[in-house]
Formats: C-alpha cells, structure tokens, sequence
C-alpha cells in the first residue's frame, strides 16, 4: 500500500500544492514531500489530517494506495479487473465532490 503516492495523486487532482496541504496540516513541506515520495510512512493521526483538510474519508486514501502486492495471489485476478475501475471511481469522487474546494487554496 502506498499512502504518500495516494496522498500525492488525490492532491494533483485538487491543485493543491505541496506547501498549501503541509501548511493546512501543520506539516513542513519536507516532511509531505517526503511521505508523497516514499521515504518515511504517514502516521494514522496524519492520515487523518489530510483526510479531515481535503474533506475525504480515509476510505478514499486506502483506495488509491492499493497495490497489487497487497492481494493474495489468488485474487491477482479479480483485482486485475475490478482495481482500476474502483480507483478511477474514487478519484472521480474527489474531483466532483471537490470543485469548490476554495478553502483550502484560499487560506
């Protein structure tokens, strides 16, 4: 599961930049960089400020982060067909359910 490239990709697709969500979420720059980047892992009480500034549910985020590597083998299969239909849903959600979100540029 990668949270920071979820974290990274809900973010683009809001324009919001990397300094505007660290801010909102009294984070350094550094630091969301380097959870988007996969170098150090996002605690839940993170997670859950990012999510809380982004208006999301955390859902949201776990959607976006799986990674094939987390299906059991047997299942390979079926998340091959249905994954990236979810992922693509989830990321739409964010999109309509957030075009006025003016705030968080804004502030």
């Amino acid at each position: 599961m990668n949270i920071g490239s979820a974290i990274k990709s809900i973010r683009k697709k809001l324009s919001i930049t990397q300094y505007e969500l660290a801010e909102k979420c009294d984070l350094s720059q550094t630091s969301l960089s380097q959870i988007e980047t996969g170098i150090k892992r996002p605690s839940q009480r993170t997670i859950s400020k990012v999510c809380a500034v982004l208006d999301i549910p955390e859902s949201i985020i776990y959607i976006v982060a799986m990674q094939e590597s987390d299906v059991p083998p047997s299942k390979r299969g079926v998340y091959e067909l249905v994954y990236p239909s979810i992922k693509s849903l989830a990321l739409q959600m964010v999109s309509s359910e957030h075009i006025n979100l003016v705030s968080v540029k804004a502030d």
